[in-house]
C-alpha cells in the first residue's frame, strides 16, 4: 500500500528556513506515511530549489503567489492525503503518531500554534490563533492535513497572493479538527515589526477581507 501523504509546501526566497522544515518531516518519511515532497517555488533566486532537491523533494515553479502556488503543487500530488505547511514552519517532535490517528477522522485537521523562541508574546498570539482555529478558522502557518477527496470538493486553494488560506478554511466549514500536535513556526516577523503591531495589521488584514477588499489590494498594503 502506498503511503497517503503528500507534502506541499510554498517557496519564494526560503533557503534560510526549509531545510529546517523538510528534515521536521523525516519522521513521517520513516514511519512510511509520506509518500511525496512537493515544493511549488515562486520564482526564487536563492538556493531554495537546490536545498529542495537536496532533500528529494519534486519542484513545481511558477509565477509568485502562494494561492496559485499551492494550487498547483496540490494539483501535481498523487498522494490520498495533503498535507500543507509553510516553509518557515516545523512540525515539532511527536507529529506523527497523532497524524495517523487523524488519518482515520476523514477531515481536515490543523496543528497547535507555537512560535520558535517566542516569549510571553509569543505564547499569548498562539494562544488566540488556537482559540480562532477552533472557531472554524486556522491560518496556512499552522499547517493543514485534509483528504485530497475533500480538498477537491472545497474548490481547492484561489490563485490569490492572500487570504487563500482563509478562503480554503471558509469552503471546509464544519470539517476542521485540532490535531493533537504543534507547528512551531518562525517569529521573526513579529520580532521586527513588534508583536502587537503585526498582531493588529493581521486583524485588520482579516477584517478587510471579510468587508470584500480583494485579496491584491490587500497584498499590496500588506508589502507595504
Amino acid at each position: 500500500m502506498r503511503a497517503p501523504i503528500s507534502v506541499i509546501i510554498p517557496t519564494l526566497n526560503a533557503e534560510a528556513h526549509l531545510g529546517d522544515c523538510l528534515a521536521a518531516l523525516m519522521p513521517g518519511l520513516e514511519a512510511g506515511i509520506i509518500r511525496e515532497l512537493i515544493v511549488s517555488d515562486g520564482g526564487s533566486d536563492d538556493a531554495t530549489v537546490a536545498v529542495a532537491k537536496a532533500w528529494g523533494a519534486e519542484v513545481v515553479t511558477g509565477a509568485a503567489s502562494r494561492g496559485g502556488q499551492l494550487a498547483r503543487g496540490c494539483a501535481r500530488a498523487q498522494g490520498a492525503w495533503l498535507l500543507v505547511l509553510h516553509a518557515d514552519t516545523q512540525l515539532r517532535p511527536g507529529w506523527v503518531g497523532p497524524a495517523i490517528l487523524h488519518l482515520d477522522t476523514r477531515k481536515a485537521g490543523w496543528f497547535r500554534l507555537a512560535f520558535a523562541n517566542g516569549g510571553v508574546a509569543g505564547r499569548v498570539v498562539a494562544g488566540w490563533a488556537n482559540l480562532r482555529s477552533h472557531l472554524g478558522l486556522p491560518y496556512g502557518d499552522q499547517g493543514l492535513l485534509l483528504p485530497r477527496a475533500m480538498y477537491a470538493d472545497a474548490g481547492g486553494y484561489p490563485d490569490q497572493p492572500l487570504m487563500e488560506d482563509v478562503a480554503l478554511a471558509r469552503a471546509l466549514k464544519g470539517k476542521l479538527v485540532p490535531i493533537d500536535a504543534v507547528a512551531e513556526t518562525s517569529a521573526a516577523r513579529y520580532r521586527a515589526q513588534g508583536w502587537l503591531r503585526r498582531g493588529a495589521r493581521n486583524l485588520w488584514t482579516l477584517l478587510r477581507y471579510f468587508s470584500g477588499v480583494s485579496p491584491q489590494r490587500l497584498a499590496e498594503s500588506y508589502r507595504r
